[in-house]
This record gives C-alpha cells, sequence and structure tokens, in this order.
C-alpha cells in the first residue's frame, strides 16, 4: 500500500539556530490511519507538521505525500491534499461568518458560488455546525469555533487532515465532542497532542518526536502503558487516570 505521508531523513534548522528542530526525521503513516503525534515542548512535532504542506520548506530530506513529493512546483496540489488545522482556530477564521470562512478555499479553488454553497453546506454539516453558519466567528465558543476550523480544512475535500493540539482551550465535553467528530472524519488524520487522553480515545497508533526525532512508534495503548517512556520523553498521564485500551 502506498503510504498517506512518507518522510525521509527530514532535517531541518531554524535561521540562527544552532541545532537541528528535526534531526532525520523518518515515518509513513498509511491511507485512513489516525497518528498521534507526542512529545515535549520544543521536541519539532509542529516544525514536522507545517512541512507536510509546504508551509515551511524542506531543507534536507523529502515528504512525498500519496504519489506527490512535497515541493514548489507542487505546492497547489500538495496544499489541497493536506489541511491544516491550527492549534488557534482565531488563526483560520476570518470572515465576517463563520459561512464565509468555510466559503473562503473553494472560491480561491474558483467553484461557482451554487456549487460553493453546497460544499459549505456539507463541511457544516459533518462537523454538526450548520446553525453556526451565519454567527460572526469572534461570538461563538470554543468548541464551536474549532468545529468551525475544522468545517474550513473539509470544505477543501483534503485526503490527509493534520490538527495541532486541537483539545487546547476546550472544557470536557468540548473534548469528547472532538473526538466523537474525528471518528467520523474519514481523511487519513495526524493529531498533534499533549492530551494523552485524548490521543488513546482518537488514535489507535502514536509516534513519539524528541529532540528532533522518531523516539518510538506503536500502538497508543503499549506507548501509555510504559510509564518510564512517557518519563523519558517528558510527557504524563493525568493524576488519577485509569488507563484502558478504547472501548474496554
Amino acid at each position: 500500500m502506498t503510504a498517506a505521508i512518507s518522510i525521509r531523513s527530514l532535517t531541518y534548522r531554524y535561521p540562527n539556530s544552532h541545532r537541528n528542530v528535526l534531526d532525520g526525521i523518518e515515518l509513513d503513516i498509511y491511507p485512513g490511519e489516525r497518528v498521534a503525534l507526542l512529545g515535549p515542548n520544543g521536541s519539532g512535532k509542529t516544525t514536522m507538521a507545517l512541512h507536510l504542506n509546504g508551509l515551511l520548506p524542506i531543507q534536507a530530506g523529502s515528504i512525498t505525500i500519496q504519489d506527490t513529493l512535497v515541493a514548489d512546483a507542487n505546492l497547489a496540489d500538495i496544499r489541497r491534499r493536506v489541511g491544516m488545522v491550527f492549534q488557534d482556530p482565531d488563526d483560520q477564521l476570518f470572515m465576517t461568518t463563520v459561512g464565509d470562512d468555510v466559503a473562503f478555499g473553494p472560491a480561491n479553488l474558483g467553484i461557482n458560488p451554487p456549487q460553493r454553497d453546497l460544499v459549505v453546506q456539507d463541511a457544516l454539516a459533518a462537523v454538526d455546525a450548520t446553525h453556526l453558519a451565519e454567527r460572526h466567528p469572534h461570538h461563538i465558543s470554543g468548541g464551536e469555533k474549532r468545529r468551525a476550523a475544522i468545517a474550513t480544512v473539509l470544505a477543501m475535500s483534503p485526503d490527509i487532515v493534520v490538527l495541532d493540539e486541537p483539545t487546547s482551550g476546550l472544557d470536557p465535553v468540548g473534548r469528547r465532542e472532538l473526538a466523537e467528530l474525528l471518528a467520523t472524519i474519514g481523511a487519513t488524520q495526524l493529531v498533534i497532542t499533549h492530551d494523552l487522553p485524548f490521543a488513546l480515545a482518537t488514535c489507535p497508533r502514536s509516534v513519539i518526536v524528541d529532540q528532533g526525532r522518531i523516539a518510538a512508534d506503536a500502538p497508543t495503548i503499549d506507548l501509555l502503558s510504559d510509564p518510564e517512556r512517557l518519563i523519558q520523553h517528558r510527557l504524563e498521564l493525568p493524576y488519577g487516570f485509569q488507563l484502558r485500551a478504547p472501548g474496554a
């Protein structure tokens, strides 16, 4: 099976830095997988994700999305295939209504207004946010903003959805609702998170990144059942959390 995401020897150093924030990353993610990307602050998780649709240039190594190399000549195609949901929904919601935000991407693709309206309706319905279409994005709750931000990505019909700290700012009900929502999205998903229970609830597989390298890659339940490994990479389950496999 062709990997949805194939990363080879990916290395990156920010300007004026004396160390590589990514140091030879090797990773394959297959179509339909939901994979959590775990690791301490500064480990390179978000930097890696920003390479997947060309938001950061590749300095060394390569990334292939399905059968297409991430390169300047292919960025329009890559950005259609890979949708990024940023940590702060306000980075994606800037129009006067949620519906206009969701329509922004399809409009840039040249989709005609009647078809665009259908795309917006479908994207909002997919995240159970049809009622938000006429609302101002700054006048809705954090959970509603998160749904709206995901809808802006789904409107582009991506093959891969990357979510950066999607539970940030959400209350427990919002976290549960988001987990249920992600389970309904058929696209391949990469979820960057410090929220280990959320990773367990949403992602059968997890990858730990530390010091710019892949430190572990295994079923999420196996990684979270290894307290010594978690401590080694500055990861910790919430106090009192009872670990059990999803559905158990």
